[in-house]
């Protein structure tokens, strides 16, 4: 069953001058953990704001837990758990008087609900007397999620939670949304890494306001309809510049340390030809070998297709 649905909806802004959710349409079942994937700008915060009952859609409807979004809103925020993307708690304030207002807001107390947010609480516990102001941002973070489920919600909306927290906070943070997943706890989460799109059960691929696919990202993944090549050599500007003039490729982007590519017709003999003429170029030193695509590759890959550009 559906925890979540979205039917057509459509939201603009600066009197219809901005699209920013085009017409989109998808849902999340109950227990899932569900990731909106794409850059700034694609529609992923208006979408959870329409879901959060803070935004009105201009066209379509959606409903959270069988509530309509609009006419039920009272109904929607006694059940969901929100974390914006920005720190929104009260600076002034600290972690253990933050925690008690959330929960009395909802009518509730903190020992009333602790067994919800144990796991987390535990580790921001020992700072529970500093002013939230004076957090780390892997601290706030921890502290937002507290006052987020400490009224024991059935759906969490999450936006951008890990944007600038480091490596190490944003692996145990995915840890904790593994742990409320299995609580049977749903979970939208919205994020521009492409590598945490993998940690989701199912994704949505977003691009300015248009959704490009949804799927499991093993699905997607596998989905990718030619061989995909890495190459890098000690020049590597001058080596994408001479990739992108190759009439031979279909699609060449830097990634990482390397240039990703792949061939318009696939064959040993254009392999060859390419390091030929690489070489003939000046590079020396050449790697060049077949690599696994990721949801990064995909999802360039479905950009180009919409744009009608590879490069």
């Amino acid at each position: 069953m559906s925890a979540i649905t979205l039917n057509n909806i459509t939201k603009t802004y600066n009197k219809s001058a901005t699209l920013a959710v085009d017409d989109i349409s998808f849902t999340v079942d109950k227990g899932e953990l569900f990731g909106l994937i794409g850059p700034d700008g694609a529609g992923k915060t208006s979408i959870l704001r329409i879901l959060t009952t803070l935004l009105l859609p201009d066209k379509g409807t959606a409903t959270v837990a069988d509530y309509d979004a609009v006419k039920d809103f009272h109904k929607i925020r006694g059940i969901i758990g929100y974390m914006p993307g920005r720190f929104s708690l009260y600076q002034d304030l600290t972690v253990e008087e933050n925690l008690t207002f959330f929960a009395t807001v909802f009518g509730t107390t903190i020992e009333e609900n602790y067994d919800q947010v144990k796991d987390i609480y535990e580790q921001i516990e020992p700072f529970k007397t500093r002013r939230a102001g004076k957090l780390s941002g892997g601290m706030k973070q921890k502290l937002a999620l507290c006052c987020a489920l400490i009224h024991k919600p059935t759906v969490l909306f999450l936006d951008e939670p890990t944007t600038g927290v480091d490596v190490v906070s944003r692996k145990e943070f995915w840890e904790m949304l593994k742990r409320l997943k299995q609580q049977g706890i749903t979970i939208l989460v919205s994020t521009s890494y492409m590598d945490e799109a993998t940690l989701c059960d199912r994704i949505g691929l977003m691009i300015g306001g248009k959704m490009l696919s949804i799927d499991t990202p093993a699905q997607i993944i596998e989905a990718y309809p030619e061989k995909l090549y890495e190459i890098k050599s000690p020049d590597m500007h001058k080596l994408l510049k001479d990739l992108r003039t190759n009439d031979m490729l279909l699609t060449c982007y830097a990634s990482g340390e390397y240039i990703h590519l792949s061939f318009k017709e696939g064959s040993a003999e254009n392999e060859r030809m390419l390091t030929s003429q690489l070489k003939e170029k000046g590079q020396t030193d050449l790697v060049f070998r077949e690599t696994t695509p990721t949801v990064e590759d995909c999802f360039v890959r479905l950009l180009g297709n919409r744009d009608g550009n590879s490069n």
